[in-house]
Parts: C-alpha cells; structure tokens; sequence
C-alpha cells in the first residue's frame, strides 16, 4: 500500500517533529499497547484512567483523562491507518466503525523512521478550520505533545526499550 503524503498545512495543522533515541519498534510498542500509553499519554500530573485500543483501521481508541482536579474528560476515536513500526493515524472526527462524531476536533498522524539507532518522530495535528487549530495551540500543543515525547521516551527507557 502507498502511503499519502502528508504535507502540513500551517494554516490548519500543527506539527511536533525530533529525533528520539529509542527504536522505532519501542515507539510504535508505546503508541499501540493499551497497558504502556496511559504510563505517558497526558503531561503529568493528568493520568489517563482508561484506556481500549483496537489497533486496526476502522478500530477504536478510547481514552479517559483526568486532569489534577478530578475531572475526567472521555475520548473516543478511529484508526484510519496502521502501518506497524511507520505511521498511525487515528481521528475524533469519526468514531469507531467510520461513524461521523459529533464533536470533532482533531486528526492524528504519527509517522515514524529510524534515525541512527533511534527514531525520527513526527506528530501532526490536523484541524478542520484556523479556529480550531489556534485553540489546539493554545491550550499548549507543542508544549504538551513535547513533554509527553519525553515521557514517552523515558518510559520506554525504563522497560528496557
């Protein structure tokens, strides 16, 4: 299968790119094992209190964060694609099965290569309108998509990744 392209549109999208020093493999294992992302997903202290993942196109995710208050805020999406070890997209803008949600907000890519004997890791977020991208940014996308790479790493580190 090719894959498209995706080219960010500064307009609409907001891109996370760097170089991580864990393997692809280790990294791709994070993203898609419903025991390992809630150990790094949300900038801590937010914990994710649920997490079920059907890794596979048309598959779900379901997530529940808490923020350090109490409040849990539910998530749920699709899979797009699953390139194992390459690239994951997932989507709130259709639910499980290739619903239309509701309340979209937001499309996910993640797109991985090896850099040396690590990764090059790539995150883009991509929004429907500029509205919708300048509210991703400012409740602190690039801040908190960059702590939880570094979270991620560390715990990859930790499992002996």
């Amino acid at each position: 299968m090719t894959q498209i392209p995706i080219n960010a549109d500064p307009r609409l999208d907001l891109v996370l790119e760097r170089e991580i020093d864990v393997p692809v493999e280790a990294v791709w294992t994070a993203w898609t094992t419903p025991s390992s992302l809630p150990e790094w997903f949300v900038p801590k202290p937010w914990t994710i209190t649920a997490c079920d993942m059907d890794v596979r196109p048309g598959g779900h995710f379901r997530t529940t964060m808490r923020s350090p208050e109490g409040e849990e805020f539910p998530n749920v999406g699709c899979y797009l694609e699953v390139t194992p070890n390459s690239r994951l997209i997932f989507t709130d803008t259709l639910l499980p099965g290739y619903h239309p949600s509701p309340k979209p907000f937001f499309t996910a890519v993640l797109e991985l290569s090896p850099h040396g004997q690590g990764t090059h890791y790539r995150a883009v977020a991509i929004h429907g309108d500029e509205e919708t991208r300048k509210s991703h940014e400012q409740m602190g996308f690039h801040e908190g998509w960059g702590i939880v790479v570094d979270q991620m790493v560390a715990h990859i580190k930790a499992n002996g990744g």
